[in-house]
C-alpha cells in the first residue's frame, strides 16, 4: 500500500497512526514489528512521522532513541465533532504559506520553530494504556507484574497488552528526555468533560451543551479557554467550579484510573487529593 501511495504521488506523506495501539498498529503487541524498517523495508526512508495515539504521549515516546529522528504527531479521531481537537498539532505558519507543501516540510524537517507544540490527551485516559481484560474487569499495571504469564486470573484468557507495557519493551532510556528537537506538549481535557464533572452530570446532557456554547460565544474557542485565559478572568467570568477544573487541568492535578482493553480511563479533576494517579515510576 505504501508503494502504491508513493507511486501515485511521490509528494505524499505516509504517517502510521496510533502506533502503540494493541493488535496490528506499527508497534502494537500483535504487529510483529520491532522497527519502522522491519515494517516498511526500503520505503522506511519515506516515513518522516508517526502519530502517537491517545494511550501514549510524546513524553513516553521520548524514551525510545530510535524515534528521535521521527516527527511525533498527535491527531484526533474524527468519529464525532466533539472529539475533534482533543489531540492536535500546533503549527506556526504565515497565512500566505498555509498549504500542504509547507506543512509537509515542517514535518519532514522537524522544525520546532514552525511546530512548537502538541496538545495531548492524558495518556492514562486512553483505552489501551494498561494491560487488562475488560470482560472480567481486570486492569493490570505492568510494573506491578501481578500476572507474569499475561493471562486473566479469572478466565485464563490472554489479556490485551497495553501501551505502557509495549513502550517499556522498546525503551532504551530510563526517563523521558525532552530535547530541543522535540515540540513542547500540553495535556488537556475537553471542555465539555470539565463542564460535565463540575455539574455532576453526563457529558451529553443539555446542561453541558448549553454551558459549552455559552463559554464559546463569550471567549471565542475551546483552545483559548483551556490554554490561554487568565485565571483571574476565568474565576470572574465563568462558574467558579468550571474555572477551578481548568486550572487543575493546566497544572496536571488530575486523578486517573487508567484505561485498558478498550475501556477509557476515568479522570477526576475535583477531588481534594488531586494528584496524578500514575506516580511516574520509570515510564515518564
Amino acid at each position: 500500500m505504501a508503494q502504491l501511495v508513493l507511486t501515485t504521488n511521490p509528494e505524499s506523506l505516509i504517517i502510521p497512526a496510533h502506533i502503540w495501539t494493541p493488535w496490528f498498529s506499527l508497534f502494537g503487541s500483535k504487529s510483529g514489528f520491532d522497527s519502522i524498517k522491519e515494517c516498511f523495508g526500503d520505503l522506511s526512508k519515506n516515513i518522516f512521522a508517526v502519530e502517537t495515539g491517545i494511550s501514549s504521549d510524546p513524553e513516553m515516546n521520548w524514551r525510545i532513541s530510535a524515534l528521535d529522528k521521527i516527527t511525533l504527531l498527535s491527531n484526533s479521531d474524527a468519529h464525532s465533532l466533539m472529539k475533534m481537537g482533543r489531540e492536535a498539532n500546533v503549527f506556526e505558519i504565515e497565512p500566505c504559506k498555509f498549504n500542504y507543501g509547507e506543512i509537509a516540510d515542517i514535518i519532514k524537517t522537524k522544525d520546532v520553530r514552525r511546530f512548537p507544540k502538541t496538545l495531548e490527551f492524558f495518556p492514562e485516559e486512553g483505552r489501551y494504556h494498561f494491560d487488562g481484560h475488560s470482560n472480567c474487569k481486570i486492569c493490570a499495571d505492568p510494573f506491578e507484574n501481578k500476572y507474569p504469564d499475561g493471562h486473566c486470573p479469572i478466565c485464563r484468557k490472554p489479556m490485551t497488552i497495553g501501551v505502557v507495557n509495549q513502550v517499556e519493551k522498546f525503551a532504551d532510556r530510563k526517563k523521558s528526555i525532552r530535547k530541543s528537537i522535540f515540540p513542547a506538549t500540553h495535556h488537556i481535557i475537553p471542555l465539555n468533560e470539565i463542564i460535565a464533572e463540575s455539574f455532576c452530570v453526563g457529558v451529553n446532557s443539555k446542561k453541558v451543551e448549553q454551558m459549552y456554547f455559552e463559554l464559546i460565544n463569550q471567549f471565542g474557542n475551546e483552545f483559548t479557554i483551556l490554554l490561554d485565559l487568565d485565571e483571574k478572568e476565568m474565576l470572574e467570568k465563568m462558574p467558579p467550579r468550571i474555572a477551578e477544573g481548568i486550572i487543575n487541568m493546566r497544572k496536571g492535578k488530575v486523578k486517573i484510573d487508567p484505561g485498558y482493553d478498550g475501556l477509557y480511563g476515568k479522570i477526576s479533576i475535583f477531588k481534594k487529593e488531586l494528584i496524578k494517579e500514575t506516580d511516574q515510576k520509570t515510564l515518564f
